[in-house]
């Protein structure tokens, strides 16, 4: 089972089937191979601890790395973490030191590179670590402000971006060497904040990175020496003020962007409305994305044409007030895209016809996390939060019929990452728990 790249081979990665979130920097999440969970008898291992697991990453045979943060919201300094794993018992056999994380508590990421070495974002840090999880390059970001996600472009270079809600300002992308983690020319102010992670994707005219920003979607060129604004695509998904909520990241597949807005739930907005991010001088009440949401509006799915921005929206479920703390996947393979909203509850497979987006199927069920899928067998994997018991469920793509439901044995949800991890088996990350469910 490896990573399903539709983009081919994925320079500047460690040949591994899955370097890096969602498997690329397209972060169409999609496997080759399957689960097969309609015949096999789920196996659950679960490991509890007082950190914030944020995602796993595949790096050579056998190797599974755990990236995370601590859940400091206030005491103590926060700071990142790095360990390699049992893949099975998924106990630590190589743990990182403490990383500074800058001060302040967000989730951050980290990606297999192709020399080989660990790299990490936690606040406003970035880290190179070698396999054994020790350090070897640390850089404070020129912004003091948590970073949202890392990539690694073709050429081998990282890039980050800071995260930033309506009225605190543009975000900067910042583009790092990989051998010293300096600076790739000056760091690059988009024309608006940005709260969602980076998207990439290369063509015959060059490589690009796909931002969503407070109004509008930016598509900034990667330069030798640099990156700029592509001002002649900037489609507009959003009124500032208005009754929607701003995108997380985006998926890119079959000639579009796939996006859902609503993402600055009051909880996200509490951690941001602070500085450090995150940190609150006594213990806050506004940490659960169960909160209502801050608008009036459903929660949407969008289509955004990568040729002219044309942009379609579809609202799923109609129920005003909705909410995520992920983005959606699209499977080209089955013509669909998956949508959800959290706040309220609800899964959905949107159809992708000639005549426009189409709602094919509802799931009673309440998501929040990045899922996986596996085209070949049609299997999508995603968490499904209720009575304080996180399950992973697993959805037939082309009808929506729930295949299975697994305890992870979580007792909190959050929108952090699967990765399938090549046997039948998935990887789970939440705050306070890890999990391996494995299908025999």
């Amino acid at each position: 089972m490896t990573t399903l790249d539709r983009a081919g081979p994925l320079p500047g990665y460690f040949a591994s089937p899955w370097p890096v979130e969602c498997g690329g920097n397209r972060r169409q999440k999609a496997a080759l191979g399957g689960l097969h969970a309609g015949t096999g008898k789920a196996e659950v291992t679960t490991r509890r601890d007082a950190r914030w697991h944020v995602m796993t990453i595949r790096r050579g045979a056998g190797e599974v790395y755990l990236g995370g943060t601590m859940p400091a919201w206030s005491g103590p300094e926060p700071h990142g973490w790095l360990e390699k794993l049992d893949p099975e018992t998924l106990e630590p056999v190589a743990v990182s030191p403490d990383l500074p994380a800058g001060g302040h508590v967000w989730c951050g990421a980290i990606a297999a590179h192709g020399n080989g070495d660990i790299y990490k974002v936690n606040g406003c840090y970035m880290h190179r670590l070698d396999p054994d999880c020790q350090v070897v390059t640390e850089r404070r970001l020129p912004v003091d402000q948590a970073h949202n996600g890392l990539l690694i472009l073709s050429d081998g270079s990282i890039v980050t971006k800071d995260l930033r809600l309506g009225g605190q300002g543009p975000s900067t992308v910042t583009r790092l060497t990989a051998d010293g983690l300096e600076m790739i020319g000056a760091p690059l102010r988009l024309p608006e904040g940005s709260m969602g992670r980076i998207a990439s994707d290369r063509n015959a005219e060059g490589e690009f990175i796909y931002i969503p920003g407070i109004e509008h979607v930016w598509r900034i060129r990667v330069e030798p020496d640099g990156m700029s604004v592509d001002w002649d695509w900037s489609p507009g998904y959003r009124v500032e003020g208005g009754e929607q909520g701003l995108s997380w990241d985006g998926c890119i597949s079959d000639g579009s962007l796939w996006l859902m807005d609503n993402g600055d739930i009051d909880s996200l907005r509490a951690i941001y409305g602070v500085h450090p991010n995150g940190r609150f001088d006594a213990p806050s009440n506004r940490l659960s994305w169960r909160r209502p949401a801050p608008w009036s509006g459903p929660q949407r799915l969008l289509k955004v044409s990568l040729d002219d921005g044309a942009v379609q929206a579809i609202a799923p479920f109609g129920t005003p007030g909705g909410g995520i703390i992920a983005p959606p996947v699209h499977v080209p393979e089955h013509g669909m895209c998956i949508a959800w909203d959290s706040i309220n509850g609800g899964l959905a497979g949107i159809a992708d016809e000639p005549g426009g987006l189409r709602v094919a199927w509802t799931l009673d069920a309440r998501p929040s996390m990045q899922p996986v899928v596996f085209p070949e067998t049609g299997e999508l994997v995603i968490n499904d939060f209720r009575d304080n018991d996180d399950r992973l469920i697993v959805v037939d793509i082309p009808t929506g019929a729930l295949i299975d439901s697994v305890s992870t044995g979580s007792r909190l949800a959050n929108g952090m990452f699967l990765t399938p991890g090549g046997d039948r088996d998935v990887y789970y990350c939440s705050t306070f728990a890890v999990a391996r469910v494995r299908w025999s």
